[in-house]
């Protein structure tokens, strides 16, 4: 037999199929050392980037009154989205699932003040030609959002959650100025970083494989 590592595919498999987007259930009460959050943003690392350069950096947010003025633009950012999209999926047949998403998300834009942690993943687009073309920013974001999702998928092996938002761009030089970030980087997300009421999370409601994918051409 070949030596090469083996993994127990039943914990890989739930692991992958149950982190979720955490909202209501992330505890607000319950602090979080900043050894766990280096621990997992030390594992996000491993994530592949393009061309090897791993042109991003982290903002990690504990401060109460940045958490505070973070929590705000992301409600002001939010709320009419979310209120328009309220609106949209009660027009929806069997939009139950939707429904639900969207209030566990006008429940985060109340509370995300409140969240313990508050992460922003950066990217270095300081090499990148003003209106640059759309293959060029599937480059950027391939190079980070490997490192996002392996960095919540080492939150959630270790009891904690989080969601992927991006809705405080709208004011997205507003959080650079409050937090020293560089002109030459750009945020990608924010995301609310706490333990979880509860692990026992499952598998969502997905489209079959056969409705999504194509064999050979479209």
């Amino acid at each position: 037999m070949d030596d090469m590592t083996v993994f127990d595919l039943s914990v890989t498999d739930d692991l992958l199929s149950t982190t979720r987007a955490v909202r209501k259930r992330l505890d607000l009460e319950r602090a979080v050392p900043a050894s766990v959050i280096n621990d997992c943003l030390d594992l996000s690392q491993q994530a592949p980037t393009g061309s090897n350069k791993q042109g991003w950096a982290w903002v990690v947010v504990t401060d109460a009154d940045k958490r505070a003025a973070l929590g705000d633009m992301y409600h002001r950012g939010a709320i009419a989205y979310l209120n328009q999209a309220e609106k949209d999926a009660a027009q929806i047949d069997d939009a139950g699932q939707t429904s639900r998403v969207i209030d566990s998300a006008l429940y985060l834009a109340d509370k995300m003040k409140d969240v313990p942690v508050l992460v922003i993943p950066c990217i270095n687009v300081g090499h990148m030609a003003d209106n640059p073309p759309r293959a060029a920013w599937a480059g950027v974001m391939g190079s980070i959002m490997p490192a996002v999702w392996s960095f919540q998928l080492a939150l959630r092996a270790r009891g904690l959650g989080s969601v992927l938002t991006t809705l405080h761009l709208a004011h997205e030089k507003e959080a650079s100025e409050l937090l020293g970030i560089p002109d030459d980087f750009m945020q990608v997300a924010l995301l609310p970083v706490a333990y979880t009421k509860g692990t026992d999370f499952k598998r969502a409601k997905r489209p079959p494989i056969s409705e999504i994918t194509h064999w050979e051409q479209w």
